[in-house]
């Protein structure tokens, strides 16, 4: 299958034969080209964005290649303390993914090897290791796309990345979408051949290093000595990381929340969803194994067919949408990304009173008026969460509350980077551009401020849902 703008270019002339189909699923990105280094003792996989061992097309690849090579796996990652954005909380979170990780890669025979700045350049572990092969994680993210780049040319050896975080690889599509309803029938193209379990191979070598390679303990703190880190939003025990806590999660609400996901997942006060999102945003879990799980629950009965695909919509249709955005839209974290008609209508009310204003430091402690607002930002600085159907009507009253829509973007986008744990993630920015510059939603009715932005109310969510006992479980006094 062709794939538009990939750098396949030179792939079959440069990759030998025995790799050649590798490079040829549609997941796979050739970043530098050429036949493996004579003499690599292994294949190494640059975890960062997929950040587990089950259902890892990345790591399936590695293995791969790795078993046609006659060499083992092992898996490096690398924790930096300027990672962007992140806090003691996001890193909290990781690191209880990691030992899951550690786990799993032991069992399987593929060394894991963590390394922490300053020790922690990768080439020069590919050095250590003799790589014959680097293999990582795509992510459509600015910073982590712009080291892809700068790395491919800096290396010797063949750099392949692999779309490990989706269920139908974003090159399929080379392109971004207006609205969800314009994107479903090509999803729905591809979605059977794609929504499949993954080999899972077996490395044929196990790891064995000839000589000792230093590991970061991981009983110990992986943040020790990160001076510059933001330790000021703390973790928190409403959910914990790792493969082994998504897959608990996820069976709880198959068996639990799914049948009436239809009917309560607009319903704050209610555990309705699946609160998979911190999940995928880390890649401790795949989106794959989700899907099948909940296709599996409704062919057993657990759970209607329409309410399945319901689910299935939001997961992949919603998710896969924000990826592409992000992917194709350099300005998705600022109000530049706006819809021509949201920019304009915007711009036409920009003047227009508001009825209440706020810093962003009283969004942040929660002081304004409204006590559903306020209880929504309560929830996410305190659990790292925020009900979805409440993440929508709290971006749009930063802007009806905020002096202009290009600082409304900017706040919603730092406020909800700092305090989720599925911050700084395409649906993230995504939702917030939904929410404040109409992005995937059409025109709505002139009104002040908002223009022909959709607006939402406190009242109208409050004739539908039981706003009163959520804002109660979020008071200031509850913790």
């Amino acid at each position: 299958m062709s794939r538009p703008g990939r750098e396949s270019e030179n792939r079959s002339v440069s990759t030998p034969e025995a790799l050649h189909r590798f490079s040829q699923d549609p997941r796979v990105r050739t970043r530098r080209s050429g036949p493996p280094r004579d003499g690599g003792k292994c294949v190494v996989y640059w975890m960062q964005r997929a950040q587990r061992i089950l259902e890892n097309p990345a790591l399936d690849l590695a293995i791969g290649i790795a078993n046609e090579l006659s060499l083992p796996v092992v898996i490096y990652f690398s924790v930096m303390g300027n990672f962007p954005g992140a806090n003691l909380r996001h890193f909290h979170f990781m690191q209880q993914g990691l030992r899951d990780i550690a786990e799993g890669a032991a069992e399987r025979g593929i060394g894991f090897v963590l390394r922490r700045a300053p020790e922690s350049t990768l080439e020069a572990f590919l050095e250590e290791v003799n790589a014959a092969i680097l293999i990582g994680d795509e992510n459509p993210l600015r910073e982590p796309e712009r080291w892809r780049a700068a790395l491919a040319k800096r290396l010797t050896i063949p750099y392949w990345t692999v779309d490990a975080d989706v269920v139908v690889p974003s090159a399929i599509f080379n392109r971004s979408f207006v609205l969800l309803h314009h994107f479903r029938p090509h999803l729905k193209r591809h979605l059977d051949q794609f929504l499949v379990a993954g080999p899972a191979p077996a490395p044929v070598k196990p790891w064995r290093p000839a000589r000792a390679t230093s590991s970061f303990d991981l009983s110990r703190d992986i943040t020790e000595g990160f001076a510059k880190l933001d330790r000021g939003v703390e973790p928190v025990d409403t959910f914990t990381g790792g493969t082994h806590a998504a897959l608990k999660r996820l069976d709880h609400f198959i068996r639990h929340a799914l049948a009436g996901y239809n009917e309560q997942r607009n319903h704050p006060a209610v555990d309705g969803t699946s609160r998979m999102s911190p999940y995928l945003h880390f890649g401790h879990i795949s989106p794959i194994t989700i899907a099948l799980a909940v296709r599996a629950a409704a062919a057993n009965g657990q759970c209607p067919g329409d309410t399945a695909e319901k689910f299935l919509d939001e997961l992949i249709g919603w998710r896969e949408l924000a990826i592409l955005f992000v992917r194709h839209n350099p300005n998705y974290d600022n109000w530049e990304c706006a819809e021509p008609w949201a920019r304009k209508t915007l711009i036409e009310h920009a003047g227009d009173p508001r009825p209440w204003s706020y810093s962003l430091a009283q969004f942040e402690r929660a002081e304004t008026h409204d006590e559903l607002w306020n209880a929504a930002q309560r929830q996410m600085v305190r659990t790292g969460y925020m009900h979805n159907y409440l993440r929508m009507y709290w971006a749009k009253k930063i802007l009806e509350w905020s002096p202009d829509p290009a600082r409304a973007f900017e706040w919603a986008v730092t406020l909800n980077d700092r305090y989720q744990l599925d911050g700084r993630d395409p649906n993230g920015y995504s939702g917030i551009a939904w929410a404040i510059v109409g992005k995937h939603d059409r025109p709505w009715f002139n009104r002040p401020v908002f223009g022909l932005i959709r607006p939402m109310s406190g009242e109208a969510i409050a004739r539908k849902t039981d706003t009163v006992t959520y804002i109660a479980n979020h008071s200031p006094s509850r913790n």
